[in-house]
């Protein structure tokens, strides 16, 4: 049975994987920081058939990374990792003139360090895989430059090279950032509160996932806005179609 890790699991676009993962019989190692509503998303994963283990914890803390890898070794290894967990760096998003350095180094430390440090720690269960793969969760904020969005855009930024690097180093492995597009998260509600405009639900975006894992394009950068799923022979810029960067 297929493995994965998930972070940021409790909510949004963590859980919606989680789900369609689960549906699809992947055993599963669930994290987030919020225990009760982790737990309610690996019930949901669990009434779908699957395995699943949530750990509660911060994945900037090295000692839970070790757990969540363990747990996956534990339930037979691991085929797949999910780097989704994000901060923002402020909340709601400042202009980079009012962002306080803690904050940057708040949102570096989530979505850049400690996702290299997960995958340090599980790059032996991965390379044991027939189809190891990890998904850094990116943004379009990572390559274009929005008012607000520096810090957090910068952290994304960092992550999209740390997975294209780890893609060069690691050519038995597969590794996609992948960017989901708008969507309607808590995570963006705390970055602009005051935006009333109507975005889709995390599960829109889920089959641009799942159709990566189905079609197992090279290593490189994607969107997976398009409910349609990715078709990495149509490469783009438009939101909805692949923007592939292949290294292999």
């Amino acid at each position: 049975m297929a493995v994965a890790i998930i972070t940021g699991a409790s909510k949004g676009l963590g859980r919606a994987l989680a789900g369609a993962l689960a549906g699809r019989g992947w055993d599963l190692v669930l994290d987030a920081r919020t225990p009760g509503a982790l737990q309610e998303s690996a019930e949901a994963a669990r009434a779908r058939g699957a395995r699943v283990v949530a750990l509660a914890g911060d994945v900037t803390d090295a000692a839970h990374r070790r757990a969540l890898v363990a747990t996956a070794r534990e339930l037979g290894g691991l085929d797949l990792l999910v780097n989704n967990a994000s901060a923002l760096g402020a909340e709601p998003l400042v202009r980079l003139e009012a962002l306080p350095p803690a904050g940057l180094r708040a949102a570096l430390e989530t979505n850049v360090v400690a996702a290299l440090g997960l995958v340090q720690e599980a790059l032996p269960l991965l390379r044991a895989s027939a189809e190891g793969t990890v998904v850094a969760v990116s943004s379009d904020a990572a390559v274009e430059a929005y008012g607000t969005w520096g810090g957090y855009g910068a952290s994304k930024a960092a992550l999209d090279q740390l997975a294209a690097v780890l893609a060069v180093e690691e050519p038995g492995l597969r590794v996609w950032a992948v960017d989901p597009g708008d969507m309607a998260t808590d995570l963006y509600t705390a970055a602009v509160p005051d935006d009333d405009d109507p975005r889709p639900a995390p599960e829109s975006v889920v089959p641009g996932f799942l159709a990566l894992l189905d079609r197992r394009p090279p290593s490189g950068r994607y969107a997976a806005s398009d409910p349609a799923g990715p078709d990495p022979t149509d490469a783009g810029t438009a939101a909805g179609t692949v923007r592939a960067e292949g290294v292999r």
